[in-house]
């Protein structure tokens, strides 16, 4: 284990093995650091965060501060990271929220670029990454594999797709269906993410499929979504891709203004302090 002389951690921290903590970073009492995780200079771990192994977080992060929200009351809320991530400078994680569940979730193997901001409530999964100044509203979830680009903005309570691609300076304000391209100003989906695909390991006997369902789906003539659908699910061989391809949209449509999520609020637990 490696503490800088200058950094401040506090003795309740719990520290793995391995753990190196740089100049002028600060560990508070609740955080626990999962062994490997080097945390660089001037960071600070505060709340009751969790990081799980072989992070790695660099200078000016902040991770677990309190919840950018005013209905916030000084609660008991959580970050939880998984491993293998990297955060690179000044990007801000925050806590969750007693009205969203109480906890932020962060998987594994993502990369969060300078200056990213995650608000409380988010979960991201596997395998994301975040380029330069994205920023996501609470209470969003952004599936695995999905790629935001420079300054992206995204609305509370959206979805963003597994695999999905969305092009820089987009703003997002409704749910981003798996494996598509989305850009532009109003943001419009584009095609089929299959570069994106094809580097996950997609088969060329998936992608095909996909590409179907994404021509029936987003360039038909026919304006009943409902209708296509249907006639998806009842094709014989539907691959498991295309499968929840057609359930996310079903789910999209549940949801207030195209936002799945927004369903699920009144079903969101409460916390007491």
């Amino acid at each position: 284990m490696k503490i800088h002389k200058s950094a401040i951690v506090h003795p309740d921290a719990c520290l793995g093995k391995d753990v190196e903590i740089g100049p002028f970073s600060i560990v508070d009492k609740n955080a626990t650091i999962g062994d490997g995780t080097i945390i660089k200079n001037h960071v600070t771990v505060t709340g009751f965060t969790t990081l799980g192994k072989n992070n790695v977080i660099h200078p000016n992060t902040v991770l677990g501060a309190e919840p950018q929200d005013l209905k916030y009351r000084g609660e008991r809320t959580y970050l939880i990271m998984g491993d293998n991530n990297v955060v690179r400078e000044c990007a801000t994680i925050n806590a969750g929220t007693a009205g969203g569940g109480g906890k932020t979730v962060i998987g594994n193997n993502n990369f969060f670029m300078a200056c990213t901001h995650v608000a409380h409530d988010c979960i991201i999964e596997d395998n994301v990454l975040l380029a330069n100044g994205v920023l996501l509203g609470g209470h969003i979830m952004v599936e695995r594999g999905a790629k935001l680009m420079g300054l992206v903005g995204i609305q509370p309570f959206a979805t963003i797709g597994r695999y999905s691609y969305v092009g820089g300076h987009t703003r997002i304000v409704q749910d981003v269906p798996p494996y598509v391209i989305i850009e532009g100003h109003p943001a419009k989906i584009r095609q089929v993410n299959v570069v994106g695909l094809e580097r996950e390991g997609f088969s060329g006997e998936q992608i095909d499929e996909i590409k179907q369902a994404f021509l029936k789906l987003f360039r038909s003539s026919e304006l009943n979504r409902a209708k296509i659908l249907d006639e998806l699910e009842n094709q014989p061989g539907v691959i498991p891709e295309v499968k929840y391809l057609l359930t996310f949209l079903r789910n999209v449509d549940k949801g207030k203004l195209g936002r799945y999520r927004e369903s699920l609020r009144c079903l969101e637990p409460k916390m007491n302090n």
